[in-house]
């Protein structure tokens, strides 16, 4: 088949229409807030150009998912006169996709940005969980003089009403704890997803139907993600992700 570049897969047209598309990517080129190493505004575009060396075939699932449809939209450009600025941007981009029935993708991009597309799809499922897959809290309620920074994008999170079930936690600010102290958030920290056999029973009792998951890359160690602004040691591996994302579909 034709393959077209720029979008995920390199689908042709016949797959990649958003009308017959139950998926939407939208590439989020976004990270204003980064904190120590920026870069992650190139992530959208080295993610969908990876995506073309790609198999079609799962050979877990063994089917070609693709055939669901899966439309890349053109990226939201960012609006640099502010985080809050470029948060109601994107909850404007992000609420059409929601409003219209699709399975939203959001590829960044800074953590700060799935603020927005939890509010957006908040819209459409009022009483959302949210799964977390992150080195950090990012309970703070400011950070350099923002409320919308990577740091606090969980607690603008939970002022929405979702419950929140933080996975691979193993740096946490004063404010932060305060926070899930008060909130009652009990956090799955990475050295219990390695040395309790239970944790992954905790994560699913924690969660309720619809689940949100934003995967922060440097909730994985390291080690598998070198590239991430802001590294932890001792983070997850592929297959504690993939296998937890496994159960909670």
């Amino acid at each position: 088949m034709e393959t077209r570049p720029g979008n995920f897969l390199g689908l042709p047209e016949r797959y990649s229409r958003y009308d017959r598309s139950r998926f939407v990517v939208l590439p989020i080129p976004y990270d204003s807030t980064a904190s120590y190493l920026a870069g992650t505004r190139e992530g959208p575009a080295a993610v969908l150009a990876a995506s073309h060396h790609l198999e079609w075939f799962d050979e877990e699932l063994e089917r070609e998912c693709y055939r669901g449809g899966v439309c890349t939209l053109e990226a939201v450009e960012p609006d640099v006169s502010g985080p809050e600025a470029m948060h109601e941007k994107l909850f404007r981009h992000a609420r059409r996709v929601v409003r219209d029935g699709k399975f939203l993708i959001g590829l960044g991009g800074d953590h700060s940005i799935s603020a927005a597309l939890v509010r957006a799809a908040m819209t459409r499922h009022k009483r959302l969980s949210v799964l977390q897959i992150d080195a950090h809290a990012d309970l703070r309620d400011t950070f350099q003089g923002s409320r919308y920074s990577h740091a606090c994008v969980m607690r603008r999170i939970a002022e929405l009403g979702a419950r929140i079930v933080p996975v691979g936690i193993r740096a946490v600010d004063t404010d932060d704890h305060r926070f899930m102290k008060r909130q009652g958030i009990r956090p799955i920290t990475a050295r219990e997803c390695l040395m309790e056999e239970d944790w992954v029973d905790r994560v699913l009792e924690g969660l309720t139907d619809p689940v949100y998951v934003t995967i922060d890359i440097d909730g994985f160690d390291p080690a598998y993600a070198p590239g991430t602004g802001t590294p932890e040691p001792g983070g997850l591996d592929w297959y504690q992700v993939t296998g937890l994302l496994r159960l909670v579909t």
